[in-house]
């Protein structure tokens, strides 16, 4: 049994998301599990380094999955390439030690969003961005950001419903850039994202740059442990998983 590594990217803009929902090929995973089905003659079942939202994209993903397949790994980059739809590329395929896992061997994650400021949005960029044409303050974002870096419960962040499962995540770095051409890019680095948290995460700091949210604001926002504290969840479109990285 051979454990086989995939790093690809794909534009999430027509697709569920990256989870497999019962029968429906219209995800990453689904189409993904059907190619290399035809290309191994198997039935594939594909780790992958977590879950993607409707409409969210990435520059890198990482999956892994088992096979009896003996197809060198190039040829199977290059079947990847040629089978699957053009939004979707396999940019890597390695064969790993079995005890390789996707998910839980992952150390940290980087989000990236991308918000258009400008009075008149890109029409190009239009699928991959947030269109907000009103001035962003982006020395107040920051400044509201700082409040959620380190450890902590991150109940507000999400929509997820409290139960068993931890709601504490640690963020090690927000980065807020103003580009040139008028787009601002939020980077968040952290250990694990909760459902829905990097994009909550952009809608409270967007409310900070038009002067609606304030530091203080965030702190009682991550002590309330209610999403209502926290502010608007922003759109998929501008979303994208930009790096994951593993434990040695």
């Amino acid at each position: 049994m051979r454990n086989i590594k995939l790093t690809l990217a794909f534009d999430g803009s027509r697709y569920r998301g990256w989870q497999r929902l019962g029968d429906d090929a219209n995800t990453i995973q689904g189409r993904l599990e059907a190619v290399l089905g035809r290309m191994t003659g198997e039935k594939i079942a594909l780790t992958g380094c977590g879950r993607t939202d409707a409409g969210v994209h990435a520059l890198r993903y990482v999956a892994n999955f088992n096979t009896h397949s003996d197809l060198p790994v190039a040829d199977m980059l290059n079947y990847c390439y040629h089978y699957l739809p053009e939004d979707i590329v396999v940019q890597a395929v390695e064969e790993v030690p079995q005890d390789f896992h996707a998910r839980f061997h992952v150390r940290a994650k980087t989000y990236l969003y991308r918000i258009d400021n400008r009075p008149r949005h890109d029409v190009f960029a239009r699928r991959y961005s947030w269109h907000l044409p009103d001035p962003l303050d982006v020395e107040s974002m920051r400044l509201s950001a700082q409040p959620l870096l380190g450890r902590h419960d991150f109940q507000s962040f999400t929509r997820a419903k409290p139960g068993k499962k931890s709601t504490v995540r640690t963020l090690s770095a927000v980065e807020i850039v103003r580009c040139d051409d008028g787009l601002i890019t939020l980077s968040f680095t952290g250990d694990g994202f909760l459902w829905h948290m990097a994009r909550i995460l952009t809608g409270t700091l967007v409310e900070a740059g038009y002067g609606r949210f304030s530091p203080e604001q965030v702190c009682s926002a991550l002590e309330a442990k209610q999403r209502a504290q926290a502010g608007p969840l922003a759109p998929a479109k501008g979303l994208f998983l930009a790096d994951v990285i593993y434990r040695d």
